[in-house]
């Protein structure tokens, strides 16, 4: 994921309720959609909903975005959101055993599974009478709904990534608390010597931090978040294209998992490296997320291996204490100087979306909110606010003002929940940053300018001193990397039975065994460990599940580009 992956990623939502309209499963896989006559019905509707992220800051549509939302639609959601670090693979699971489905549901990568029981209604027909908003924004982009050559019914808008989207910052990469970057006379950081040097030299300095013992590095492998600072970065500092488990040829679209790149194993030598020299918190794998962010919300972890996302909760907790020090800077490492991150690379139009399920009786009304929410009223309300609250308008430009944007940056739990600002994204399609909108104004508040007076005073003097305005300055730019033929893999559907998916789920076990077990052994075993690691993939059925996966790959770049792939 584009770590996410924006997505994530990301930012999710979720619940169950009977509602107005009343729920019940209809067992079919499309909808004759030409039965409404409600025109831009407004009365009051509920529809319930299952999001596959937490969203801590969600409330129950109370906030100041959500109250609007409803006003101008009549719809309010009762939202269920996964906990913790499960991405909705049980609940989903559950739903697809007992047959008892939300009204919208944000399923992720286990979209398959409810497609497969045909628990989700195909929008094409809806989406062509019925949402115009939606038409235009994916426009060209329509077939990338499509969900495979064999179905080309669309099950899922995708919503986790605008439309068009330009990248203005850097949200990923290796993070250096500004504190140790300031001591040490900001030293160049470019590979992972040179993370592992600055870890090193301020931790002998300074041993602990605030009474406490100072961190040099820890990681978080609760659950699915082992990919995230784990796993990924493996692939990521090695040239590494961000394609989930698999690193794919772009030449050839031939898919292996990525662990078995002989670079890969160097990456993993290099954390057993830190596991034995002391500069690996201990606990990497066996905390949970919860403890693995208490000990950054406590300003002791100097660095990390993440994306912004996946740590933002306990680095906000450290803004609205006013220890920027204790924040973080972005830096672009791989293992060595002859690779390329390719944090910066576009996939195109595609990404995890929201879909209809059978058990909504009343899906014009639903793709009809949606629309709306697509619509250029809704996207400025979802990303900006409300003019005269969040946002006022000087000269024809929207502008968010200095006391605003001040809790926005340096309360920014509380500001979520109490406006709603992006915490309706998963709902509905958008553009993404850097695109205008009729009035010339940006949909979202991501632009150069409002990015740079979101910095901190540190961030701006970290920068200045690397000759940046920007984290997106210091990595390769996207103008470097091609645009991924077959977009975001994360998001490809797999097959939900069969060997496939016995396979599959084997391989990941051994990851999440193996792995962890590698870093941890003493420095002479490490190769043995990673050995008997890669022969035990191949002896569950690795190759065959890769040469599946292959295939996949570029059956995806045929429908997304119409090239007659052999």
């Amino acid at each position: 994921m584009r770590s996410l992956n924006k997505n994530f990623g990301i930012l999710l939502l979720a619940s169950m309720l009977l509602v107005s309209a009343g729920c019940g499963n209809s067992g079919n896989k499309t909808v004759n959609s030409g039965d409404s006559t409600r025109g831009d019905d407004t009365s009051p509707i509920s529809f319930t909903f299952f999001g596959a992220d937490a969203n801590p800051n969600w409330n129950n549509m109370q906030d100041e975005v959500g109250k609007e939302i409803t006003a101008k639609t009549g719809v309010t959601i009762d939202a269920e959101f996964d906990i913790g670090s499960g991405g909705g693979q049980d609940k989903i699971s559950m739903m697809a055993a007992s047959g008892d489905y939300p009204d919208l549901i944000f399923a992720k990568g286990e979209l398959g599974k409810l497609v497969d029981t045909e628990a989700i209604l195909d929008l094409t027909d809806l989406i062509e009478e019925h949402a115009p908003n939606i038409k235009k924004i994916m426009s060209e982009n329509m077939n990338r709904m499509k969900y495979s050559n064999e179905d080309q019914a669309i099950y899922a808008i995708p919503t986790n990534i605008g439309v068009d989207q330009q990248y203005f910052d850097a949200t990923n990469g290796f993070q250096v608390q500004h504190r140790v970057l300031k001591e040490l006379g900001y030293p160049e950081i470019k590979t992972i010597n040179d993370f592992e040097n600055v870890l090193r030299e301020y931790a002998e300095k300074h041993p602990t931090t605030d009474g406490q013992p100072t961190i040099p590095l820890t990681l978080n492998a609760d659950g699915w978040k082992m990919l995230i600072t784990v796993t990924n970065q493996a692939n990521n500092t090695t040239g590494g294209m961000n394609d989930g488990e698999y690193h794919v040829d772009p030449e050839t679209y031939e898919a292996m998992l990525h662990y078995k790149r002989p670079v890969e194993r160097e990456y993993f030598r290099w954390l057993n490296k830190l596991y034995n020299d002391g500069l690996l918190d201990k606990d990497s794998f066996v905390q949970k997320e919860d403890q693995y962010k208490a000990k950054i919300a406590s300003g002791r972890v100097l660095g990390l291996t993440s994306v912004d996302w996946e740590y933002a909760e306990a680095e906000n907790a450290l803004k609205a204490a006013g220890k920027y020090e204790y924040t973080y800077a972005h830096f672009p490492v791989t293992l060595s100087e002859e690779y390329k991150d390719h944090a910066m690379q576009s996939f195109g139009v595609d990404g995890y979306g929201i879909s209809i399920t059978t058990a909504c009786k009343d899906p014009v009304r639903a793709i009809k909110f949606l629309d709306w929410l697509a619509s250029d009223e809704g996207q400025v309300l979802r990303n900006w606010g409300i003019e005269g609250k969040q946002y006022i308008v000087e000269n024809g430009t929207r502008v968010i003002p200095a006391d605003v944007l001040n809790k926005k940056v340096n309360d920014a739990n509380t500001f979520a929940k109490e406006t709603g600002v992006d915490l309706y994204t998963t709902f509905a399609p958008r553009y993404g940053d850097g695109v205008k909108d009729s009035t010339g104004n940006y949909y979202t508040t991501n632009f150069p300018e409002q990015i740079i007076a979101k910095y901190s005073d540190v961030e701006k003097e970290t920068l200045a001193a690397y000759k940046a305005k920007t984290w997106k300055e210091l990595f390769p730019s996207e103008d470097e990397l091609p645009v991924k033929e077959w977009g975001a893999l994360y998001n490809m559907q797999v097959p939900t039975d069969g060997e496939y998916q016995v396979i599959s789920k084997k391989t990941q076990d051994i990851v999440q065994k193996r792995i962890p077990e590698a870093i941890l052994t003493k420095a002479d075993k490490f190769d043995q460990v990673y050995d008997d690691f890669l022969a035990e993939l191949d002896k569950v059925g690795a190759e065959k599940m890769e040469k599946e996966y292959t295939e996949l790959v570029k059956a995806r770049v045929s429908l997304f580009t119409g090239k007659n792939i052999e």
